[in-house]
């Protein structure tokens, strides 16, 4: 009975002893309490609605981009037709490595941040090469206040040298050395031609998106203006001259 007692002051006294003296007691126990359910279902919302407002951000950013491929795409007036065949699905450009003709290295994507008019050919450039390179030069030129939007690019298949009398027409050319097998398994020519035959349409964020028939004569190179002219209108709100961060 004395046990039972002395047992129950000791309960009392340790239930007295205050806070800061009982943390110091070796069997001295810390309850911890446990988070609200509420406040753990305000941090779940404030979760959810942060993803919300990324994802509005996000589709802000982007909204110029969908309505002017939206305006070109579907909401074309009845009747209208393309004179070049647009590419579905479009195909991003890939990370191939260039060598300018001055043999700086860089990567295709380089060229990104204007519309490009692309042609492939062999160094040489025979007589189909060399017109190609005056219509790509001419559909630039005709678009007139426009034209800081556009590049023409010649993409030479092979390591060699172009011949010297072109030089002084590639002045305001993008020309650029790359692999033409691992070239050709980004663009591509219509059946029964070959990738030289065709001047490309790639887009500002790099997307190959047209392909003009072949061959291509003065004739077809007005009909291709048109449709230079009605895409860089319709991409007019978000697409600006030069390249992001160059002069």
């Amino acid at each position: 009975m004395s046990g039972s007692k002395s047992s129950d002051a000791s309960f009392a006294h340790a239930a007295s002893v205050p806070p800061a003296v009982a943390a110091e007691h070796p069997l001295g126990l810390t309850i911890h309490t446990l988070p609200e359910a509420g406040g753990a279902m305000d941090a779940a919302q404030r979760t959810r609605h942060g993803r919300w407002k990324m994802l509005a951000v996000m589709l802000i950013c982007a909204a110029p981009v969908i309505a002017s491929y939206f305006t070109y795409y579907v909401i074309r007036p009845e009747g209208r037709k393309n004179y070049g065949e647009l590419i579905e699905p479009q195909r991003p450009m890939p990370a191939l490595p260039t060598t300018a003709l001055d043999g700086s290295p860089g990567t295709l994507p380089d060229l990104k941040g204007q519309w490009l008019l692309v042609s492939v050919a062999g160094s040489q450039c025979d007589a189909d090469c060399q017109k190609h390179l005056y219509l790509q030069r001419q559909l630039r030129e005709s678009v007139g206040r426009e034209k800081d939007r556009v590049d023409w690019v010649w993409l030479v298949t092979d390591g060699q040298t172009p011949p010297a009398a072109l030089a002084p027409a590639l002045q305001q050319a993008q020309v650029r050395r790359v692999d033409g097998a691992a070239l050709a398994q980004w663009l591509a020519p219509a059946p029964g031609h070959a990738l030289p035959d065709h001047i490309y349409v790639v887009d500002p964020q790099g997307h190959w998106m047209m392909r003009f028939p072949a061959p291509m004569d003065v004739a077809g190179a007005a009909k291709a203006k048109k449709d230079l002219e009605r895409l860089l209108r319709a991409s007019a709100s978000w697409d600006e001259p030069g390249r992001p961060g160059k002069p």
